[in-house]
């Protein structure tokens, strides 16, 4: 595992917010604004636990505390402490634009105006972005565009086959998952509930799985909906979403459906995405 101790700053309203969610997302411990001479020691424990991963935000808003990074970042390497600075910068048009469109007063009060609050904060930083390991300039990109630099700035690179993928099975008629992002309904294919013997079993079976592929809607639907997957998928990695949730819906969830879920799992797993697969309605079977 590559190892990061990742100090997070620049101007207010430049990003680090959604910088700190992104990280989260991938397994980083994130701390908001922490107060700069707390940096040594929070960096002594994080080696006591081994701890691999961490990101800290230390902007303006930490006041007198902030003034001493300079000297905290000497103190660090002086020790041999090992950090990456990531600086987070934008223009003044654009910061001026999201915090009207916030309303969020800015850190350094509202005894003046917000440009010059935005143009004074630039220059208290401009020690801290000449130190830094990385700058990124988040004026005209867009959240996904921005996680996708963060990401190949900490080394994630393989992020097309980090967002998670819950494929579950369920039954109509014991309600709809209130987190599905897409309901697929598959209560339209040959039901195999109307064959008693096939009743008591579930589409975990290779009796069902038969019954199914015997009819052509089945393999049509299949085809069809593996070719949707293969096109919606990295338009939502693309946009940045962490996780999808494709719910496959037939009357009892006990056939059709875990079939169908079964199927369309192994598509996105021979595609090597991260996926996982649940059936809802037989999770004690």
């Amino acid at each position: 595992m590559q190892s990061h101790f990742l100090i997070i700053t620049g101007l207010s309203g430049a990003g680090k917010t959604q910088v700190v969610h992104t990280l989260e997302d991938f397994n980083f411990f994130c701390i908001d604004n922490l107060p700069a001479t707390l940096i040594p020691k929070f960096a002594e424990l994080c080696r006591q636990t081994s701890e691999e991963k961490v990101a800290l935000v230390v902007d303006i808003r930490g006041g007198r505390f902030f003034n001493s990074l300079v000297e905290v970042l000497d103190e660090m390497e002086a020790s041999g402490q090992k950090y990456e600075l990531l600086f987070l910068t934008a223009d003044d048009a654009a910061l001026v634009r999201r915090y009207k469109e916030t309303r969020r007063r800015h850190p350094l009060g509202a005894k003046t105006s917000l440009l010059s609050n935005i143009q004074q904060e630039r220059e208290l930083l401009e020690p801290i972005k000449m130190r830094a390991t990385a700058i990124i300039d988040t004026s005209d990109i867009t959240s996904a565009q921005l996680k996708n630099k963060v990401l190949e700035f900490v080394g994630e690179t393989s992020a097309s086959n980090k967002m998670g993928i819950v494929v579950r099975s369920f039954g109509f008629k014991h309600g709809l998952p209130l987190d599905s992002d897409l309901v697929l309904d598959v209560r339209f294919l040959p039901n195999p509930f109307y064959v008693e013997e096939l009743r008591p079993l579930t589409g975990n079976d290779l009796p069902i799985q038969e019954f199914l592929l015997r009819h052509e809607q089945t393999n049509t639907y299949l085809r069809l909906e593996e070719q949707l997957l293969d096109y919606l998928v990295p338009q939502y990695i693309n946009e940045g979403k962490a996780q999808l949730v494709i719910s496959v819906g037939c009357t009892g969830g006990q056939h059709r459906s875990v079939f169908i879920a079964n199927k369309l799992y192994e598509h996105l797993k021979s595609k090597g995405y991260n996926a996982e697969i649940t059936h809802r309605e037989i999770s004690g079977k």
